[in-house]
């Protein structure tokens, strides 16, 4: 298959194995950012991976990336090594560099899932309108990743316009979806939960120096939940809980489209003001 038959997630994606535990790569245009590309990609190149590594075992539960550096346009190497194996849980370590240099490092919790007793506590936001009768959100001045994504505001999204008008609370809550409509997986789903603007910018309407310096998503999916859920949108939530000397929290929720939450994720955001 040529890179011209890929959904573009899937081509941006890519990675060559390039020797033990070793993988190559590029960034994508497509994926671009304000600096560098979408953290999300990232985070679903470093998981990818371990996905595909020949010693891997069960399915991703957790996943945690650093970000000590920004990551530059052009071509990238991944490490992922299994750190240890037990008989239904697998602990691995993910570097990323460019020129020899770490400009990412991630932590993964893998198992094999058995079924058990099981009790959701969490509920979905209620009362939101369909993805249908909403509106997508405009992606004229935004970096290209937001391109690649379906977005439709429910609230707390960012306006065109920054009016410096402090909100009373961070709280964003959309519809998402890949665009071109991509059936969900667990490398979709890590990049979808960084799909939200920094905290700080729909808190204090004023856009200004802010990224991600960690970032943790907790996978509560099954393969039977992701493919249930198919190609339709989530529903995702995300609020932080303090702004304080440059550093904020963000946490995070992806829901299905049957109310099921897929994924939590947490994030450290600095921010300059």
């Amino acid at each position: 298959m040529s890179s011209s038959d890929l959904h573009p997630f899937d081509d941006a994606l890519a990675l060559q194995p390039a020797g033990e535990h070793r993988f190559v790569g590029r960034t994508s245009a497509l994926f671009a950012n304000m600096v560098g590309p979408y953290g999300g990609m990232t985070a679903a190149q470093l998981l990818h991976a371990v996905l595909q590594h020949p010693a891997r075992l069960g399915d991703p539960v957790s996943l945690t990336v650093n970000f000590p550096a920004p990551v530059t346009d052009g071509a990238l190497e991944v490490e992922a090594r299994p750190l240890r194996t037990n008989r239904s849980t697998q602990h691995w370590l993910m570097l990323m560099t460019q020129a020899g240099e770490v400009v990412a490092s991630a932590t993964a919790l893998l198992a094999v899932r058995r079924p058990t007793w099981s009790a959701p506590e969490a509920q979905p936001p209620g009362g939101c309108p369909a993805f249908e009768t909403l509106p997508r959100r405009s992606t004229q001045g935004y970096p290209a990743w937001i391109s690649r994504y379906d977005m439709r505001f429910v609230s707390g999204g960012m306006s065109s316009v920054f009016d410096g008008v402090e909100q009373p609370d961070s709280l964003t809550r959309l519809w998402v979806r890949d665009e071109p409509p991509r059936p969900l997986d667990y490398v979709a789903l890590a990049a979808l939960c960084d799909c939200f603007a920094p905290r700080v910018w729909v808190r204090r309407h004023q856009r200004g120096p802010a990224g991600t310096v960690t970032m943790t998503v907790n996978f509560h999916a099954d393969a039977t939940l992701l493919a249930a859920q198919g190609d339709r949108p989530l529903l995702a939530q995300a609020r932080a809980q303090v702004f304080r000397d440059g550093y904020c929290d963000q946490l995070g929720e992806l829901w299905s489209a049957d109310g099921q939450l897929l994924a939590g994720t947490q994030q450290i955001q600095y921010f300059k003001t």
